[in-house]
């Protein structure tokens, strides 16, 4: 079975090395193009494309899936199927035609459920106590085609979109295998979705890192962790904009208002909120700076 491999990032190029360990032929990998990246805004490689260099495998990064020859040369490599793993584009229905087992997507959630490009991260800032990841074949909806496989873990009351991002890209990267293994024989399923279940989980954009201390204490906490380590939650604090990391819940009262900084020791900044409530900020980043302790921070600087 040939396959022809579509992703981009590290959970990608995770899901790309499993199926090359399982004695899979990839025929190509197709990624987006090189990037700026970082302060110094230099082009950077995808994480699949450095993979895919590293493992002898011809690369693509073309500039549009919609234009025809696209589809001619991602035709060209006779793939029996297109495995896609967080490539970042929709693909169009002339690419979903190509393949004759279909392209088969990796997301990381449990179908219905947070459909989308951040399923990870609104998961744990919506408080959820499980997420996983669904194999599916592609429809030309978002993420709404037939589903495969699915494998489920349960989120740490304490973990973070990083924690559990990395949980998660280990867990795609077994489960893609036990699906090609189902395509392989003819045994996979294709169970359709209840899109009346359908949640969705839109990009993470600026306005969702701002923190409103207006909130209660525990969807200021799980916000948090569910931006950390990237992008980050940020607010202001007596004036200075701070990334915001590592919250603790509190069962302190306090009658100062939203946002006002009740203390700063050496247990962190505790910082009033909704309810009454207080929540203890233990890790910040100034702008400019590194992430620290806040404790450390309190040292050099007053807040």
């Amino acid at each position: 079975m040939k396959i022809l491999f579509m992703g981009t990032t590290d959970f990608a190029a995770a899901c790309l090395d499993s199926i090359l360990k399982a004695g899979y032929k990839a025929v190509c990998a197709c990624t987006q193009p090189d990037r700026p990246k970082n302060r110094g805004m230099r082009l950077a490689m995808p994480p699949v494309k450095e993979y895919a260099l590293k493992a002898g495998l011809p690369v693509l990064q073309p500039a549009s899936l919609k234009a025809p020859e696209t589809a001619e040369l991602l035709a060209s490599f006779g793939a029996d199927v297109f495995i896609v793993v967080a490539y970042g584009r929709l693909l169009p229905k002339s690419i979903l035609d190509i393949p004759p087992l279909g392209c088969v997507n990796v997301h990381a959630s449990l179908l219905p459920k947070y459909r989308g490009a951040a399923p990870i991260q609104w998961a744990v800032i919506n408080g959820e106590k499980a997420t996983g990841v669904t194999t599916m074949y592609m429809a030309e909806g978002m993420d709404s085609g037939d589903m495969i496989d699915k494998a489920a873990i349960e989120i740490g009351e304490d973990e973070t979109f990083g924690s559990v991002y990395g949980r998660l890209m280990a867990l795609g990267s077994e489960l893609i295998v036990e699906t090609l293994k189902k395509l392989e024989s003819g045994t996979a399923s294709a169970v359709p979705q209840n899109h009346a279940e359908a949640t969705f989980a839109p990009p993470i954009k600026k306005e969702h890192c701002e923190i409103d201390w207006s909130q209660p204490p525990e969807s200021i906490y799980n916000r948090i962790r569910g931006l950390d380590p990237r992008p980050g939650a940020f607010a202001s604090i007596n004036g200075s904009v701070y990334k915001l990391f590592s919250p603790q819940l509190t069962s302190n009262a306090t009658a100062l208002d939203n946002g006002s900084l009740v203390r700063a020791d050496k247990n962190g900044l505790e910082i009033a909120c909704g309810y009454g409530r207080t929540i203890i900020i233990r890790e910040v980043q100034a702008q400019g700076g590194r992430r620290m302790k806040a404790a450390d921070y309190l040292r050099g600087h007053a807040v």
